[in-house]
């Protein structure tokens, strides 16, 4: 049977985020222990490209754990994928005439558009698209607003 309503959101975006919604934090969450993820060595040269690219950041977020390696990795060779075939559609164009003298569209646009949903689904589960980045607020390079230097900076902020 399945889950009923929206998928819960991680609780490390809901941290980011400042927890909106005021929803109680799981204090019951499995937490996957911290360290340095490493790219799967049989990902596509593009989706390593693209993993050395994200990583990183993610890790800083700490979004992106080991438990989350299997995910990423799926992003990453999607996009490897979707940016192989919008480079044929650049180069050959996006239909073709068949010998009976059809114009048919190549495979490639549909490989594109597949490709691109399943980057969108997990772009959003890493807080990578726009929209999920609008509701993060995050503390300006790691300092702690609560010890800012200005009182009234502090008092404007919340911090009363």
């Amino acid at each position: 049977m399945a889950t009923r309503g929206r998928k819960p959101k991680p609780t490390a975006l809901k941290l980011l985020e400042g927890n909106p919604g005021k929803r109680p934090i799981n204090e019951h969450e499995p937490i996957p222990p911290k360290g340095t993820v490493k790219c799967p060595t049989w990902l596509e040269p593009e989706a390593k490209k693209e993993w050395k690219r994200l990583a990183p950041s993610l890790e800083a977020m700490g979004v992106l754990t080991q438990a989350d390696l299997t995910a990423f990795a799926g992003y990453c060779q999607a996009y490897a994928r979707w940016k192989e075939a919008e480079e044929f559609i650049t180069q050959h164009g996006s239909i073709f005439q068949t010998p009976s003298g059809y114009v048919q569209q190549v495979p490639q646009v549909s490989i594109a558009q597949q490709n691109l949903k399943i980057m969108q689904s997990f772009c959003s589960e890493f807080g990578l698209t726009p929209a999920t980045r609008a509701r993060i607020i995050a503390n300006g390079g790691g300092k702690d607003d609560a010890s800012s230097d200005d009182p009234m900076e502090s008092l404007l902020k919340g911090g009363w």
